[in-house]
């Protein structure tokens, strides 16, 4: 595990035990992505390791609108401590621990291809009956898999692609 998760774990579950005892997973989850994705854009990650940017100008930067002062408390507490370069991670880790939460299973659906949305509600569908939760899907397109799938879900690595289905072959025909 890298040093930037290590440090990023506790914030992240004092931000989920915030959000949860007060009902505002999903809000705080999209704050936080929001923030995330502006401290990760190398502009404005100079710009957070300035000495001279103040607590009230790293909170106009980063605080979405609709964000609410506990969430704004939440960033002055990283910006005290020095850590505003961590929210990508601290983002990553609280989605991890509402999903657990909210039972759902985070699955990305890599083809050679766009999937029509029947396919990817047949997938979805498969997905759920396999973990027994509910499943968020993230799609993306490879040419080089040639044809098929694959679906990353966690631990969980399912290879129906053309590409891996040759790999695999020529894995065989070699021993």
């Amino acid at each position: 595990m890298s040093q930037a998760m290590t440090l990023a774990r506790p914030y992240a579950r004092a931000a989920f035990a915030v959000a949860r005892d007060a009902a505002r997973l999903p809000a705080w989850s999209d704050a936080l992505a929001f923030a995330a994705r502006v401290a990760a854009d190398p502009q404005v990650a100079a710009l957070l390791g300035n000495p001279k940017l103040t607590r009230d100008d790293a909170l106009v930067l980063l605080a979405p609108d609709a964000a609410g002062e506990e969430f704004s408390h939440f960033l002055g507490l990283l910006f005290d401590n020095r850590r505003l370069a961590l929210l990508p991670e601290i983002a990553g880790l609280f989605d991890e621990l509402r999903f657990e939460a909210e039972r759902v299973v985070r699955a990305r659906v890599t083809s050679a291809a766009a999937l029509p949305a029947a396919e990817l509600e047949t997938i979805k569908a498969a997905l759920r009956r396999r973990f027994g939760r509910e499943v968020e899907v993230e799609t993306a397109v490879d040419p080089a898999l040639l044809g098929g799938a694959v679906i990353d879900a966690g631990d969980v690595v399912i290879d129906g692609s053309l590409k891996g289905k040759l790999a695999r072959l020529q894995a065989a025909l070699a021993h």
